[in-house]
């Protein structure tokens, strides 16, 4: 895990540096903020038309110990993107990576991918278990920024792409019994999201 940390924050220096200081931007996407996950990205220009944006959420709660329902994890997402008018603004297209670590629990989740490969069928009911590992992705997304006031945007964004999960599953009571090991490669949402965004240049 560190070796990754590492390689993605080299990547995101190495892109800053190379930034067009004319055009930065700071954002938080409401979509994390609904499901009590705080978040914040970061967007540069580096180019008339292609931009560099890096978000992160975290998300620390147990809703309910008793019951041991919780929402655990953290993301990082890098994205370049290509806009079709100007940086920042109208429409673009992204190529997104992510990567996360999670222990979700008790939570009844729809399974929303589309399995490609797994070496144990995904569970009946997502409630009944808890997810203790990590995933990483890749996508294409496509998305819209447009003004609302004065150094303000909204930002609408969807992406959809590859997805490859290990983790460990085990009973969603606290202490639940060990399971079984879990790998999947699936296809699905790799990006969502409506962002308020502030333009600082």
């Amino acid at each position: 895990m560190k070796r990754i940390l590492f390689i993605l924050m080299t990547f995101v220096l190495t892109s800053v540096a190379a930034a067009n200081a004319q055009k930065v931007a700071v954002k938080t996407n409401v979509l994390g903020w609904a499901t009590a996950t705080p978040n914040l990205g970061f967007e540069f220009a580096m180019a008339d038309r292609w931009t560099f944006d890096f978000a992160g959420g975290y998300n620390p709660w147990t809703f309910d110990k008793q019951q041991n329902i919780k929402a655990k994890h953290w993301v990082v997402t890098p994205e370049f993107r290509y806009w079709f008018c100007e940086s920042l603004q109208g429409h673009f297209i992204g190529i997104n990576g992510n990567y996360t670590q999670f222990n979700i629990s008790g939570l009844p989740l729809p399974n929303a991918f589309i399995e490609l490969k797994s070496n144990v069928p995904a569970p009946a009911n997502f409630r009944d278990v808890r997810m203790n590992g990590w995933a990483v992705g890749a996508g294409l997304t496509y998305g819209y920024a447009f003004p609302i006031a004065r150094r303000w945007n909204m930002e609408v964004t969807a992406g959809f792409g590859w997805w490859y999960t290990e983790y460990d599953q085990f009973e969603s009571r606290k202490c639940g019994m060990f399971q079984q090991k879990v790998n999947r490669h699936a296809l699905g949402l790799s990006a969502l999201g409506i962002s308020f965004v502030y333009l600082i240049k």
